[in-house]
């Protein structure tokens, strides 16, 4: 039986600051290529949005499930103060990452130090510079793996101060921290279900009153949490589908098959991806069964050591376990893509750091401490070298997608990811290729179809980008912005009646979007219909009052129905709110003209043509205006402008 170490000793205690000390240091040194990281995927759905950051906003974290991507709201508090202190730098959050994980190592040293674990801080620098944890510290949006660890680790220490002097202040501690765990990520629900394998390990056996009773409160709490993030992950995250349509015997081949995964990457972490290929799993083939059937083998095998030793039992136990929320029973938006992540195994991979760590220890027994230094040494060399590179992976969002296809060619996530992120840098050209593969890779990624609308648009292929979206909208009804887009492409082709049909839909499902409203008005206006585009004009101006775009589509439609003076009256708003306009100008001065008004209309040409000089339609207003007033020769000489200017850009009346 292993006895507790004691803690409390001066030496003890100035050894664990040390430690500390290293821990932090290195953890720092080979995080340093991802300190300087910029945004990457759904980072910007992590960091604290606009509407979040006030004191209703951090009421809504907490009260409001929905208003942030996951309902964890000890993390989105973190996240909140975070933004509070630095905004959106993303070196403190990386910083934080950093710092968090460190701590975690370091409770882990004290925790397997208390369990008088040989190789303690062994193991604590293993898992402190093991490159599988990279994804979860380099990854702003992995803060929750971070601080749920930290939480729960401390939970851990705490917990067996409780088990050896049984107050009820270490208790209610310990179990306070365990709930700041879970409302950071719900993963930590199999914390409890550990503790008892601990227990076992150090005693052999589990007694009810003193071993499972004071943790059937956090059993419930974790299996409650841990259903109700299933329920969120298929309410709110999408979790659903045919991607995770998995029997139970595929699920079972998933869960053999990722175990093993998961533990050759921590033995051997060569070729780390951020996205990993997505196995095909088939119950009809036997050669798949032998994932599982090996792991039933090695826990068979570890079960019956338990005589001479548990621990190899223990760890299997506690690697399984930790790992069993993401073996492939519960739906998580990730399994889309991938059926593991690195990030999935950061807790898991901590009982077999302490195994690594005992053998370390081992080696180095009293005859031969030069072996277990050296090889300790070089071991953590070769760690923290792999760190270091895998870390520079995630500086940008380009370097990492690019590296992930490297060494995942078929990934078509990352092929449209990368299409996003060549969109905004502007090569839109190139992100139509990836786009292109990804949807080669995936026909039914209608993600990187709506993308592939989207740059065919930016690049002038009108009539591909009309094909693009209607296959989108053709495929999954809901689909907001690309029947707004289409109606868009299709009003700018002439085709205003198929317009007014994608406008209609996509104001069924965003009523409350001015610009589509706005839309549906101008293709009335345009279908000559200018008395039925009064009320959706009406409707973009009372969801944004200050839509100048509007006013003028409406005044326009005013103007075609010869209400003149209304007419006047919305230009002349539209002009208050965007002066700089000269369409607005000129259709002014078109209903000006139309009631008489020729000096002003003239002026309104006139300002139309001192913003724009190269507006042909009002070079032509104004020569007709001059003309009927009598002044041909001024007329003349407008006339030659606008034919001079005539390959010039316009912005004539909707």
């Amino acid at each position: 039986m292993n006895t507790p170490a004691r803690l409390s000793t001066p030496k003890a205690r100035w050894h664990s600051w040390i430690a500390a000390g290293v821990i932090v240091a290195v953890s720092v040194l080979v995080y340093w290529p991802a300190l300087s990281g910029g945004l990457l995927w759904d980072d910007a759905e992590h960091i604290t949005g606009p509407e979040l950051r006030s004191l209703h906003g951090l009421a809504r974290i907490w009260f409001e499930v929905g208003a942030t991507q996951q309902y964890y709201p000890v993390l989105h508090t973190a996240f909140w103060v975070e933004h509070g202190l630095w905004g959106n730098a993303t070196l403190g959050y990386h910083l934080v990452n950093v710092l968090l994980h460190a701590t975690s190592a370091w409770l882990f040293g004290l925790s397997l130090r208390r369990l008088a674990v040989p190789g303690t801080w062994w193991a604590a620098l293993l898992f402190a510079l093991h490159p599988v944890c990279v994804e979860s510290v380099a990854w702003i949006a992995e803060q929750k793996n971070t601080l749920s660890l930290a939480f729960a680790l401390a939970a851990l220490l705490v917990y067996l101060s409780f088990d050896g002097r049984r107050t009820r202040g270490s208790y209610g501690l310990a179990s306070g921290l365990f709930l700041l765990a879970l409302l950071s990520k719900s993963v930590t629900a199999t914390l409890p279900a550990a503790l008892l394998v601990i227990l076992w390990w150090r005693r052999g056996s589990l007694g009810w009153r003193r071993d499972v009773a004071p943790l059937i409160p956090w059993l419930t709490a974790g299996a409650a949490f841990g259903l109700f993030t299933a329920w969120v992950e298929q309410r709110y995250i999408h979790a659903t589908g045919a991607a995770f349509d998995l029997s139970l015997a595929q699920r079972c081949l998933l869960a053999g098959r990722a175990i093993w995964s998961y533990l050759g990457k921590l033995v051997w972490p060569a070729d780390l991806s951020f996205i990993y290929p997505r196995w095909r799993l088939d119950a009809g083939a036997v050669g798949q069964y032998g994932f599982p059937l090996a792991a039933l083998a090695v826990l068979f095998g570890v079960w019956m050591l338990r005589a001479r030793t548990r621990a190899p039992l223990a760890a299997a136990l506690l690697f399984g376990g930790t790992l069993f929320p993401a073996l492939g029973f519960f739906n998580v938006y990730p399994f889309r893509f991938s059926f593991v992540a690195d990030h999935f195994q950061y807790g898991a991979c901590l009982s077999i750091m302490a195994l690594a760590g005992a053998g370390l220890a081992w080696l180095g027994a009293e005859r031969r401490r030069w072996l277990g230094w050296t090889l300790g040494i070089l071991l953590l060399g070769a760690l923290g070298k792999l760190t270091w590179s895998q870390a520079g992976m995630y500086r940008d969002a380009e370097t990492l997608y690019r590296t992930t296809l490297q060494r995942n060619p078929d990934c078509w996530l990352a092929h449209n990811n990368l299409g996003g992120v060549l969109m905004a840098a502007g090569r839109t050209a190139e992100a139509g290729g990836h786009f292109e593969q990804a949807l080669r890779l995936n026909p039914l990624y209608l993600e990187a179809q709506y993308n592939l609308a989207v740059a065919l648009g930016a690049l002038g292929r009108r009539d591909e980008a009309i094909a693009a979206y209607t296959a989108v909208v053709q495929s999954a009804a809901g689909y907001a912005n690309a029947d707004y887009n289409l109606g868009i492409l299709l009003l700018d082709a002439g085709r205003p009646g198929e317009a007014l049909v994608h406008f209609k839909a996509a104001q069924r499902i965003r009523p409350d979007d001015p610009q589509v409203a706005y839309h549906v008005g101008l293709t009335w206006t345009q279908l000559g219909q200018p008395e039925k585009a009064e009320e959706p004009f009406a409707q973009a101006l009372q969801l944004r009052p200050e839509y100048a775009e509007a006013e003028n589509g409406w005044g326009y439609a005013l103007l075609v129905q010869g209400r003149y003076e209304d007419a006047a009256a919305r230009f002349t708003r539209a002009l208050q709110l965007s002066p700089d306009r000269p369409d607005f100008h000129l259709n002014l001065g078109l209903a000006l003209a139309a009631t008489g008004r020729f000096d002003r209309a003239i002026a309104e040409f006139r300002a139309a043509l001192r913003i724009n000089p190269d507006y042909p339609e009002a070079h032509q207003a104004l020569a007709l205006m001059l003309s009927g007033m009598g002044r041909g020769e001024d007329a003349a000489a407008e006339r030659a402008k606008g034919l001079r200017r005539q390959g010039g850009p316009t912005a004539g009346p909707p």
